[in-house]
Order: C-alpha cells, then sequence, then structure tokens
C-alpha cells in the first residue's frame, strides 16, 4: 500500500470490534488529501466507527506482522491533541456535549479549538477572541460569541461549531451527519457554507445516510455495508438505484429535485 502524507487516510485490512460484533470488518480504504469524500451507508454500516478511526477515539486491532492498519496524514502514531489540531471535526455528538454546559460561550467554544478541548478558560484574551471572532465571522456568526452556546438554535449551533472546525486552518474537515435537527432552511443554508469551505481548498469528509447532504463538490462515494466496503468511486458511478439498494438492504430509488438536490426515496 502506498504511504503517504499526500493520503488523509489509510485503511490496511482495519477491524474494529464492538463486543463480539465487527463495526469494521478488515477495511481497505484510502482517501487522499484534496478529493472531497462522502462516506455514506445504513445506520450500522461502520460510518461513524470509521469517522472515530480517523479522529483516534477507537483503535483497530494490531495485524501480527506488526503492519500498521490505520495511517492518517501518512503517520500510525499520533498524540490525540496534535493530530486534532489539523483536523477540523463537526459531529452530532460534540454538540450535545457542548450544551450540558450551560454557562458556555460561543466564543470560548470556538477558541477550545486550540487545545483540542470543549472550550479554552482564555477565551477573553483578547488575541484570543480575536481569533476565535475571525473564525466565527466566516461563517457569518460573530455577533454568536458573547451568547451562550446552550441557547443558540440548531442552525446557529452549527455554524459555531463550523467555526471551531475551522479555527486552525485544518488540512480536513471530518463532518458527521452535519445538519442532523436541521430544518430545510437552515440546511440548506448549512450546505452551502460547507460546499464554499470546499472551494476554498479544504479537504471534506462527510459522512452521512442522508443524500441531501451530499454538495455538489463532492466527487466521490465511498459506499459502506456491513462494516466492508460495497463500492468505492466517482459519485456517478456508485449513486445508483441499484447499489443503494444493497447498502440499505431495500428497494430504494434516487430523486434529483428540481434544485438539484438529491434525496433517497422507497421503490414502488
Amino acid at each position: 500500500m502506498n504511504r503517504s502524507p499526500a493520503h488523509l487516510l489509510e485503511l490496511d485490512r482495519a477491524t474494529v470490534r464492538r463486543g463480539t460484533r465487527a463495526a469494521l470488518d478488515a477495511l481497505d480504504l484510502t482517501i487522499p488529501l484534496g478529493r472531497h469524500t462522502a462516506i455514506l451507508g445504513a445506520n450500522g454500516s461502520g460510518k461513524s466507527t470509521l469517522m472515530q478511526l480517523l479522529t483516534r477515539e477507537v483503535h483497530p486491532l494490531a495485524h501480527a506482522d506488526g503492519r500498521a492498519p490505520v495511517r492518517v496524514l501518512g503517520a500510525h502514531r499520533w498524540d490525540v491533541r496534535s493530530l486534532r489540531g489539523q483536523l477540523g471535526i463537526v459531529t452530532q455528538r460534540l454538540h450535545e456535549d457542548l450544551r450540558t454546559l450551560p454557562s458556555l460561550t460561543a466564543g470560548a467554544v470556538v477558541a477550545g479549538a486550540r487545545l483540542g478541548a470543549i472550550a479554552d478558560a482564555n477565551a477573553a484574551d483578547p488575541a484570543l477572541h480575536a481569533r476565535a471572532l475571525a473564525a466565527l465571522q466566516q461563517m457569518q456568526a460573530a455577533h454568536l460569541a458573547r451568547r451562550r452556546y446552550a441557547t443558540l438554535s440548531a442552525g446557529e449551533a452549527r455554524r459555531v461549531l463550523l467555526a471551531r472546525a475551522l479555527f486552525h486552518a485544518p488540512a480536513a474537515l471530518l463532518l458527521d451527519e452535519p445538519s442532523s435537527g436541521l430544518d430545510v432552511v437552515a440546511r440548506a443554508q448549512l450546505m452551502t457554507r460547507i460546499g464554499a469551505i470546499a472551494r476554498a481548498g479544504t479537504t471534506l469528509v462527510l459522512v452521512t445516510h442522508h443524500l441531501e447532504e451530499l454538495v455538489p463538490e463532492i466527487g466521490h462515494v465511498v459506499l459502506l455495508r456491513a462494516g466492508r466496503v460495497l463500492a468505492d468511486g466517482p459519485r456517478e458511478q456508485v449513486l445508483t438505484d441499484a447499489l443503494l439498494s444493497q447498502a440499505y438492504d431495500a428497494p430504494v430509488r434516487i430523486r434529483t429535485d428540481a434544485d438539484g438536490t438529491l434525496a433517497l426515496t422507497m421503490a414502488g
């Protein structure tokens, strides 16, 4: 397998177990930097586990011959805090964790990216506050800096998480079902911002089971089924009724709305 820092993620027969079940089953996969990629599949297909491999929240079984089953940005050993300084992460789990802290401001949430922590107690420091404010401004959310995160609407909270993710100008932006809980308008606004981030040069990795989240800039799709890769290729080759029906174990078809948004519906 070619191992190069030009790759965001390299999996060499990576296996992750959840109890007695293999959440990822001897998975081979390479995601290059610079290629916007969607990881698509039904619930339980291994999408979230794959994201956690990238962020080093879970670890694969070791190979008997000493080969590294996972490399991120060319390295197989990482200090988690150092790694997260190079990756921008937006997940529902992070959102839920932040909402349990009622006094936490949006500015402190963004500044927390400096330490790879939930928040930064020094967010009021003028230099750090200015950096956090600039990141919020990118997401048209500077006016939220002193608002308590727990009081924000779902759409406002996602903008703050995106600002946090972009705080370090990361090599890649990892998005785990980013529009979860958003209404149609907020979702459209969020996906427009994510498309702009991709066009500006940040590599996107989108983990989802919602076709509506596939912005046009994402040209490559990895389709997972039962912890294995069912298909891996250009989106026009992977997003077919036949392959998606296999992935979801049900007869489904792709619908394209008037605005070009994709959706998955039951066939028949």
